[in-house]
């Protein structure tokens, strides 16, 4: 079995897809694959396919669309197979699961490449950790679940995971300015600050990216442009760590260009308290 939900949900049993054409039980898959080989409370299923008003015969229909991914299973996976589809999509006491392993979801690879780009990343590698936030990022083929009209719970998995991907970029990118590739990453930056106008973090970096590349100006308009926003949005000023790296950067601070201190940080904390 192979689930992708990191972009349109595709899942597919030996080369078949298995996907439903209607709109409810492609949320039933979508949820249940995010938590592979977990009990998916009926209670919950529910809550995501009619919010808190449920029909009364909610429980009946619930059971009908397991039956009809069931079917869909059965077909892509033969009638001479060593598992059949209730094995696969299980009854258990008070829910249902999906017997998949982790690895065979795109989102567990992620979160497992994700996660050793951050030790490489800690560790001092910046090498490494680009490698791996990039490989990472390469699962992503569009926002989660793109093609899935999502309910309540959904909704919430769905911005866990845009604003995972979110980290992730932002950590890729303060390995690679560690790199000195800080001129590659202006374009990228440009186009992140233009789609989260009020990220300090993406200004911070774009900052320092522009900075290095010998824009000072461009830097500091940068800066000038973000404190505008917040302002006349928000009514706030930039936090405390981005007015400090703008001032650093009128006073062209050497820190802007070597990094100081045993342990990597990144760019927005380097004028952290």
């Amino acid at each position: 079995m192979k689930i992708q939900v990191l972009g349109p949900l595709t899942a597919e049993v030996d080369g078949e897809s298995i996907v439903p054409t209607a709109g409810k039980p492609r949320q039933i898959l979508s949820l249940l694959s995010l938590y592979p080989g977990r009990v998916v409370p009926v209670p919950v299923l529910m809550e995501e396919l009619w919010g808190t008003s449920p029909p009364q015969s909610a429980l009946t229909t619930l059971q009908t669309y397991i039956l009809q991914l069931r079917r869909r299973l059965g077909t892509a996976m033969g009638s001479d197979g060593p598992h059949r589809p209730k094995d696969v999509l299980a009854t258990r006491h008070g829910g249902y699961l999906l017997q998949a392993d982790e690895a065979c979801v795109d989102v567990h690879q992620y979160e497992r490449m994700a996660a050793q780009g951050q030790a490489a990343y800690a560790d001092g590698d910046s090498g490494l950790a680009a490698r791996r936030f990039r490989a990472a990022l390469d699962l992503w083929g569009g926002p989660a679940l793109v093609d899935v009209r999502v309910g309540p719970i959904l909704e919430i998995e769905v911005m866990r995971l845009e604003e995972s991907r979110l980290v992730t970029v932002e950590r890729r990118i303060d390995a690679d300015l560690r790199l000195g590739r800080h001129t590659e990453l202006i374009a990228e930056l440009t186009e992140l600050t233009a789609r989260h106008p009020q990220h300090e973090g993406v200004h911070s970096q774009a900052m320092v990216a522009l900075y290095r590349s010998g824009r000072q100006a461009s830097a500091l308009e940068t800066y000038r442009k973000l404190r505008t926003r917040l302002i006349e949005e928000l009514g706030v000023e930039p936090s405390p760590q981005l007015q400090r790296l703008h001032q650093a950067m009128l006073a062209v601070d050497p820190a802007l260009d070597v990094f100081a201190g045993p342990k990597p940080i990144s760019t927005f904390d380097l004028y952290a308290a």
